[in-house]
């Protein structure tokens, strides 16, 4: 079977200092990296490293940027992104045309390989299949991003859409296994708020709390 784990999440804000600073605070992340790349998307960022896992912010910082036009759906700040690393993204790729999915964006580099997918078409979120190499490896971490990783690791996230069981159906279909086994779960809502809840592997944490429109959760790690 093939391996597959969440290997970031991604937020999206309207002020992106002032929900990094809450996650700093709140979750005890050390200083994040700010990629220039995401200025493509009319965006600027921060990426916290967590162990060998990440939580990206990102905030637009242009019009009609896709990042502001969630917002502006959403009513607010909230869950927007989650990326898998994969080991075989071929494969993954070939089951997304095979299915008819489309891709928002493609990158192929010498240490990693992404493929964005249309948030319409998945539902819930944008997913993005990406194979880093060498494996332990993770380019939109930044430089260096191990000696800023905070003791902490996100094991996953939840995603709450009208129809649940079709969509863990259709995201368990592109990632080649179940989602639950990659650290997705789905729920129930008509509202469509897509990625609600992220759960985290923190030392010292129990309650949950509410930031950048994202309920943390907390969990010992197994």
């Amino acid at each position: 079977m093939a391996d597959v784990r969440l290997r970031q999440a991604v937020l999206v804000a309207a002020d992106l200092d002032a929900v990094c600073d809450r996650l700093r605070d709140e979750l005890g992340l050390r200083e994040p990296f700010a990629d220039p790349g995401v200025g493509e998307f009319g965006l600027r960022n921060a990426v916290f490293a967590l162990g060998d896992t990440f939580l990206e912010v990102v905030s637009p910082v242009e019009e009609g940027t896709a990042a502001g036009r969630h917002l502006e759906r959403h009513g607010g700040d909230g869950g927007y992104m989650v990326i898998f690393q994969v080991d075989d993204l071929d494969a993954a790729r070939e089951r997304v045309r095979q299915m008819g999915i489309r891709v928002v964006w493609q990158i192929d580099l010498d240490d990693i390989s992404g493929t964005h997918l249309h948030p319409a078409d998945m539902r819930g979120a944008i997913v993005s299949l990406d194979r880093p190499d060498p494996p332990h490896s993770w380019r939109w971490g930044g430089p260096a991003w191990e000696s800023r990783a905070a003791p902490a690791r996100v094991l996953g996230g939840t995603i709450a859409v009208r129809d649940p069981d079709a969509v863990a159906a259709r995201w368990s279909d592109v990632l080649g296994v179940p989602a639950a086994q990659a650290g997705i779960t789905f729920a129930a809502d008509d509202a469509e708020p897509g990625l609600t809840e992220i759960t985290i592997a923190a030392p010292g944490r129990e309650e949950p709390v509410e930031i950048g429109g994202v309920r943390f959760r907390f969990e010992e790690e197994s």
